[in-house]
């Protein structure tokens, strides 16, 4: 069987620049996990414009991953900060098509993750754009993720979410600098894991069908790959297998 065009791009991507990932046990309190948009206008099968039309697989493998991970923070009374992407009706967020308007329910956690707007161990922090630390920003100057990095003084990070590319990476770069440049003392690392995020799939003849023009084509597997290979350039660190440490007896 020949190998699609994005596969083989893909597979040459690999070659030519290699991700290096690290397997990953997490024992210490002061690791963080944040999720990034598993919203059901992103994530949830025919829920709006930039959800999947049809189950896709790395799409569910993300949220059945998050699921897995954030239950085991909660049990361990770990921090947990979940991004909702959550526009104003009406206004646009250039180049994508209205989506995640507050009232929709597209801006709400998909159902395996509704959990979450409960638990005492998760913050949740609405955004109205791409970048999430930009969207953290208050009117009074202050950030909801640095502020939570400073109140459980974090070591670590943990990111999961959708999209690679899009969302994690913006928040991941800006993060990586925040963090170069002393706004959180203490914080040194921040791991991006790979099962733990998806990207859209728009192929080109796709995009091209529907009108949107060839320029719009959005491989999933070859932009997935970039996402995670921008973030690694600029010092992220990539895992391809998270567990948490069992508790004690």
């Amino acid at each position: 069987m020949t190998d699609s065009p994005t596969a083989t791009l893909t597979r040459d991507l690999a070659a030519a620049m290699p991700l290096a990932y690290e397997s990953l046990t997490l024992q210490s309190q002061r690791v963080g996990m944040v999720i990034v948009d598993e919203v059901n206008g992103f994530a949830t099968v025919g829920a709006g414009n930039l959800a999947p039309p049809a189950e896709n697989p790395q799409v569910s493998k993300m949220v059945a991953e998050t699921d897995r991970l954030a239950r085991d923070f909660s049990a361990r009374g770990w921090p947990i900060l979940a991004f909702l992407d959550t526009h104003v009706p009406g206004k646009p967020e250039p180049p994508y098509p209205p989506h995640c308007e507050a009232g929709t329910g597209e801006e709400n956690l998909v159902p395996e993750l509704e959990w979450l707007n409960n638990d005492p161990n998760a913050t949740l922090v609405r955004k109205d754009c791409i970048n999430g630390f930009v969207g953290a920003f208050r009117a009074d100057g202050g950030n909801a993720v640095v502020d939570w990095v400073k109140r459980h003084n974090l070591e670590q990070i943990l990111v999961v979410g959708i999209c690679t590319d899009i969302c994690v990476m913006d928040f991941v770069l800006t993060m990586l600098s925040a963090r170069n440049h002393d706004m959180m003392p203490g914080l040194a690392d921040i791991l991006v894991y790979e099962g733990g995020c998806s990207t859209y799939d728009l192929p080109r003849a796709t995009a091209e069908s529907i009108g949107y023009g060839a320029a719009a084509a959005h491989p999933q597997d070859v932009t997935h790959y970039m996402g995670l290979y921008f973030m690694a350039s600029r010092g992220a660190r990539l895992v391809d297998s998270v567990a948490v440490a069992a508790q004690a007896a």
